[in-house]
């Protein structure tokens, strides 16, 4: 299961464009309608309401009811097709409606109100919705005064047209907007990975060997990031000349003790000279163990193939009297993400070894390991080592030039160089008959 710490920087921008594509930009939306909508109903009531003050403005009084002018002032209520709509009742009785309304056929709802106080709500009437203003006015003079309801009415549907049209430049507007902020992100994306794409590229430069250190212009928050990062590279590189000085010294002190006591009358014993052996044997493992424990971090990538090539024409030579048939797989372009030398001990002792076990052939496959590491795989048709050797093979400690059939011999140097390196050594039963030795670096892990 993937760490949420290590969701990629491209996944994450991805759920960023979704979330704003899917919920931001969406919310906006109904945000713009609902207050789109509310400014519609809003300018219907003042539309409404200026309406009404107008009609009463205009009406007159007489004996007997009220009169309004042939032609009012409102254009919206002289016309046949209009979608607003004025009536005037007294007592519950139409007395007067405007043009627009002569074939309007609706009976208002009276309900006692206060007479000034104006009431602005959506009624329906015959399945119909309309938005409704009426007023309770007082008419007449000091002698007489009587009482009438005005009544303007608007159709919802002139509304709701006015709606779906401001929806549908809406929806277009946001298929823009959409489209651009996806452009801009991809670009605001490309833009800021840049820096860390160079940054990359000059730590996978620095681990190639090509450069010593981190040089390039970066922004505010990766300079202390290529500072520590130099910082490190030089602290590696000063380390390593120290443990080469130190080890160098260590090889020379030793070695002359070592040449004396092989040159005196006590190398003449043979159980000496044996321990004599074992003594400069140690001292040269030893050594080499320090060496690889003191490499740099940032190792160098060295190319498989030549080195596999070298070694197996020197064993050729060596073993030209077995008449050995190699079969090798490897791509050209496979790198081991370490020391030359290192990689050189490794394929040498397990090759050599299968060509001191094998009877006729050996095979070598090397390939990459999930585009992250490497596998090496060094098969024999030789006799094979038991499962209850195996084991003790690799074990630390083991005496490991007891096994026979040429399997042991510099096994404890590959088997620390391969913990050096965070590998993992398995052996198993080869298709050839003999022992298949796997060793596998995966550097993702590591």
């Amino acid at each position: 299961m993937v760490n949420a710490a290590q969701i990629s920087l491209k996944i994450r921008q991805g759920f960023i464009l979704v979330f704003v594509l899917i919920v931001a930009l969406p919310a906006l939306f109904f945000s713009i309608g609902r207050a789109y909508h509310a400014s519609l109903v809003e300018a219907t009531e003042k539309t409404l309401e200026a309406h009404l003050y107008s009609l009463i403005s205009e009406v007159e009084f007489v004996t007997d009811g009220i009169e309004m002018p042939r032609t009012i002032l409102a254009p919206e209520l002289n016309r046949l097709n209009s979608d607003t709509f004025a009536m005037v009742y007294q007592d519950q009785t139409l007395v007067w409606y405007s043009e627009s309304a002569v074939n309007l056929s609706v009976t208002p709802e009276f309900v006692n109100g206060e007479a000034g106080a104006a009431e602005f709500e959506l009624v329906k009437y015959n399945q119909a919705k309309y938005w409704q203003l009426s007023l309770t006015v007082i008419l007449g003079n000091a002698e007489q005064s009587q009482h009438a309801r005005f009544i303007l009415l608007k159709r919802n549907d002139a509304l709701v047209e006015q709606m779906s049209g401001f929806r549908n430049t809406l929806v277009n507007w946001m298929l823009v907007m959409g489209v651009l902020i996806a452009a801009l992100m991809a670009v605001g994306f490309i833009w800021n990975a840049r820096p860390l794409q160079r940054l990359d590229k000059e730590i996978k430069e620095v681990e190639a060997g090509e450069r010593d250190k981190i040089s390039g212009l970066y922004p505010v928050e990766l300079q202390t990031i290529k500072a520590d990062l130099n910082l490190l590279l030089d602290s590696q590189r000063r380390q390593k000349e120290r443990y080469r000085s130190s080890l160098s010294d260590l090889a020379h002190a030793l070695k002359t003790p070592l040449a004396v006591l092989k040159s005196s009358p006590m190398a003449s014993d043979e159980d000496a000279q044996e321990q004599l052996d074992r003594i400069n044997a140690m001292i040269e493992h030893q050594l080499k163990r320090a060496a690889t424990g003191a490499s740099d971090t940032w190792k160098k990538q060295t190319v498989v193939e030549p080195v596999l090539k070298s070694i197996l024409n020197a064993m050729r030579k060596v073993y030209h009297d077995k008449n050995i048939d190699f079969h090798c797989q490897c791509s050209p372009d496979l790198a081991f993400l370490g020391d030359k030398t290192d990689l050189m001990e490794m394929l040498g002792n397990i090759i050599d070894n299968a060509c001191k076990a094998c009877q006729h052939t050996v095979e070598i496959n090397l390939r990459a390991l999930n585009n992250k590491g490497i596998c090496i795989e060094v098969s024999d048709d030789g006799p094979g080592i038991p499962d209850h050797q195996r084991s003790e093979l690799l074990k630390r400690g083991a005496r490991l030039d007891t096994y026979e059939a040429g399997h042991g011999v510099g096994m404890a140097i590959v088997s620390d160089l391969v913990n050096a390196y965070h590998g993992h050594i398995h052996i198993d039963n080869s298709p050839l008959g003999g022992a298949r030795f796997s060793i596998e670096f995966n550097y993702e892990k590591n």
